[in-house]
């Protein structure tokens, strides 16, 4: 073949599929597949051409690089991806190659209007982003590439960075041929985020597999940094089924430090540079509202659009920039997301630490897994050989050229990135747990230091000293056969939501507030609402600090309590989340940064100011109106109809009516768009009166802790009498069944949350026995005790169903 040839190596965006995969490798496949078959429904996506990987075997025959290459590749060391790269580099284009891609160029910048049009230049391997393999970050992007002549020597470069030592590695792990897997070279008009902002998407949650979520980072700059994990961006959660119902269910945003930005660099060698974001800006959110809901409208459209194309729910993994220039947002790129789409669903694996210790550094957590050893400090490649099997890598970011060595960690721990970082990614692939964002890793940990790697705790995850003890267990999960008795689950941590969904259940029958307002908030509610009347001024300036996004103190209150719910109501939708009213005690009240000044000292808090009281008294009742006005914005804004609300420690009857009538007032109507409103049974009084309270309440739901406390007049904290406590007492017995008598008989929903029917089977037999409705319980009871209760139905004949 000679250099002057008739074959087309060059490819409109436009005129390309998904099955153009062998031709232009997945990426630049995708993105054809997206302009011809989405912009129609809203979606930008920058235009721009393919250099076939056709070119590219045409580039390695011209220039009698085969063999060669093949050579180097037999020999197996450790230097053969560089000497392939210098052949590579030190050959050339050939013409008509390059005229062709000029001529691209060209056409590109005449349509644009400009005379030198500043593009990306993409690598696309052709078994690059298939669903089995993510490829991410093999090869090399440039970006601001300027001129012909450099995108020329970009696109060389790009060939040449198939063998870089990250490449092969890869390639071999995953069994592809070196000498089959060609590149294919996209040419993309730049997106202006460098004045603006820009970041990954995932239409699925990363960490559990959840398929109702969208997750978000945001960043300033071009969007490489936030792909690389060179800072910590801003993390947005959406929930789909009530976004395409037109509801704007953002169910949590994060900021983030983002300490750098990627920007545009024209005299410098590599033609972009990071730059340090003013203070101000880092504390501001880089994307609003409405684009973050704007750019999940998207993901749903790109991955119905994927899905339907492959015949099955296929979760994507998007890159997105919005240019500073135009305002507008574009999407840059999709693949198919590769970890969470695999995942066995039938199999709960799930890490439990038995003890706590000292925390060294926290972060984003990834994996939900437990893992321990011996720290190693590495703060460059250079070092990457120290790295010792089953040692903890310590560093302030990966990016492709640590994959050869991450394999030999057991944990990854990174100052720097977020869930969709290069650190976060690999880890996954591997199995490991990672915290990523730890800001101050590498100077608090240090070489030979013993850890424990927790990320079984939620979002967070936390870096222990020492070795800590911990459990593993392995659950088969099934929802073929669920008994009549609703198997609820107690949930208390937003953050472990989206994991314990996944175990098969009837809904949440109870989501305690407390500890969203405890751990996520940390502030008396009446502290933000008479901020100006704090006198103590060391809470003045740590509330300042943490309500500094918001528009009001009091907002940071309803906006943080409404995101923990939400989380909560979108894990478990379209199924029946209660979520009790808050339960503090004056005490625990007071714990709370401000909270001092406000709470009365009491000698008994159990048995004082506490539930209901509160919610229409002088001292709180501000305090409850913020409550409501986060449910009422669970419920209206993010479209979390499943959400139901409980009262709790209801003494008297006309004390539950006060606080239905104080519901009212902030929108929160009994039997408005399906709000139903129940009321603990704790108290020796619910189950006297249960008539009386049935009348303005729609159901009931047994907290067996305290009810049996009251029963029996035990304190079940005092060692001294803690023994009599016990749920199968006689007494305690008759009253819960007496109660569900009366509720069945008034047509009422009936729920019991306590941990005895999951200690006990007899229990589980009587309240099945009496007919209960429903049970809830702490999520590692919820497999055992469901076939307890299937067992006993299965024994129970309908006559006995008599309490």
């Amino acid at each position: 073949m000679t250099n002057k040839s008739e074959n087309n190596y060059i490819r409109r965006f436009s005129d390309l599929g998904l099955n153009d995969v062998s031709i232009v490798g997945g990426k630049n496949a995708s993105l054809g597949e997206m302009i011809r078959e989405l912009t129609s429904k809203g979606i930008r996506i920058p235009d721009g051409f393919a250099i076939t990987a056709e070119a590219y075997w045409h580039f390695l025959k011209i220039e009698g690089l085969e063999p060669a290459i093949r050579r180097e590749l037999g020999r197996g060391d450790r230097e053969r991806g560089s000497r392939i790269r210098h052949l590579m580099l030190g050959a050339h284009l050939p013409a008509d190659l390059s005229e062709q891609i000029v001529a691209g160029y060209h056409a590109l910048c005449q349509e644009s209007g400009a005379d030198a049009l500043d593009v990306a230049v993409r690598s696309s391997a052709t078994a690059e982003d298939l669903p089995q393999a993510s490829f991410a970050g093999q090869q090399e992007t440039y970006l601001n590439v300027q001129g012909a002549s450099s995108l020329l020597e970009s696109c060389r470069r790009c060939f040449a960075s198939l063998f870089t030592d990250r490449a092969l590695s890869y390639r071999e792990e995953m069994g592809f041929d070196h000498m089959k897997v060609g590149l294919s070279v996209g040419v993309q008009r730049m997106i202006r985020s460098d004045l603006a902002s820009a970041g990954v998407m995932f239409s699925i949650d990363t960490e559990t597999g959840f398929k109702n979520a969208v997750l978000i980072n945001s960043s300033y700059g071009l969007g490489e940094n936030v792909v690389q994990g060179s800072v910590n961006p801003d993390e947005y959660i959406v929930f789909k089924p009530t976004l395409k119902e037109g509801f704007r269910p953002i169910l949590q945003k994060r900021l983030g430090t983002k300490e750098f930005k990627l920007v545009y660099d024209n005299g410098g060698a590599r033609m972009v540079k990071n730059v340090p974001v003013p203070q101000d800006e880092r504390k501001k959110f880089a994307s609003s509202d409405g684009e973050i809901l704007t750019l999940a409208k998207w993901a749903l459209l790109i991955e119905d659009h994927y899905s339907h194309f492959r015949g099955h729910f296929t979760p994507m993994d998007m890159e997105w920039a919005k240019d500073g220039k135009t305002g507008e947002l574009f999407i840059l790129q999709a693949r198919s997301e590769t970890v969470q789409s695999r995942k066995n669903l039938e199999m709960l694996d799930s890490f439990s630490l038995k003890a706590k210790g000292e925390v060294l550094v926290t972060g984003s957590s990834i994996g939900e897994k437990i893992a321990q050893g011996v720290i190693r400090v590495i703060r460059s490649t250079e070092h990457l050989e120290l790295l010792k099997e089953g040692e903890i890598l310590v560093t302030d970011k990966t990016d492709p050229d640590w994959e050869p060595v991450m394999k030999r960690a057991s944990a990854i721990i990174t100052n720097r990135g977020g869930r969709t970082c290069h650190a976060a990614i690999v880890a996954r692939e591997l199995g490991i747990p990672a915290i990523v964002g730890t800001e101050r890793g590498t100077e608090i940990l240090k070489n030979g230091m013993r850890v424990t790697v927790s990320c079984a705790e939620g979002a967070q995850g936390f870096v222990y000293r020492g070795s800590l003890p911990f459990v593993r267990k392995s659950e088969q999960l099934s929802n073929d056969r669920r008994p009549n008795t609703r198997i609820m689950m107690n949930v208390a941590d937003p953050g472990e939501a989206f994991r314990l969904s996944m175990i098969p259940n009837d809904g949440v029958g109870l989501a305690r507030l407390e500890f969203i307002i405890g751990n996520t908030i940390g502030v008396h509610p009446m502290a933000l609402l008479r901020f100006d009347e704090l006198r103590d001024t060391e809470a003045k300036a740590k509330i300042e600090d943490l309500t500094a996004l918001y528009a009001s103190k009091p907002q940071f209150f309803i906006e943080k309590l409404a995101e923990g719910v939400g989380m909560i109501g979108a894990a478990f939708h379209p199924k029946d989340v209660i979520v009790r009213l808050s339960d503090f005690k004056t005490n625990e009240y007071a714990h709370l940064l401000g909270g001092t000044q406000f709470e009365p000292a009491e000698e008994n808090p159990m048995l004082g100011f506490r539930g209901a009281s509160r919610y229409y008294h002088s001292r709180y009742r501000e305090g409850f109106a913020l409550e409501c006005m986060a449910i009422k914005k669970v419920r209206d804004d993010m479209g979390l109809r499943n959400i139901k609300l409980m009262i709790p420690f209801c003494r008297t009857v006309d004390e539950g009516r006060r606080v239905v009538e104080e519901m009212k007032k902030y929108g929160l109507n009994r039997g408005k768009n399906g709000l139903e409103i129940y009321v603990m049974c704790e108290i020796p009084s619910n189950v006297l009166l249960a008539e009386s309270f049935a009348e303005i309440f729609d159901g009931f739901s047994i907290g067996s802790n305290d009810l049996t406390q009251l029963i029996l007049g035990v304190d079940r904290d005092s060692e001294v009498v803690a023994p009599i406590f016990d749920e199968r007492n006689q007494a305690v017995q008759w009253m819960i069944g007496r109660v569900i008598r009366v509720a069945k008989s008034k047509k009422k929903k009936i729920g019991l949350c306590g941990q005895a029917p999951s200690d006990y089977p007899e229990f589980a037999r009587f309240l099945v026995r009496c007919g209960i409705d429903s049970i809830s319980l702490n999520p590692d009871a919820v497999v055992r005790t469901t076939q307890i209760v299937l067992d006993q139905e299965g024994e129970i004949s309908p006559d006995e169903r008599v309490a």
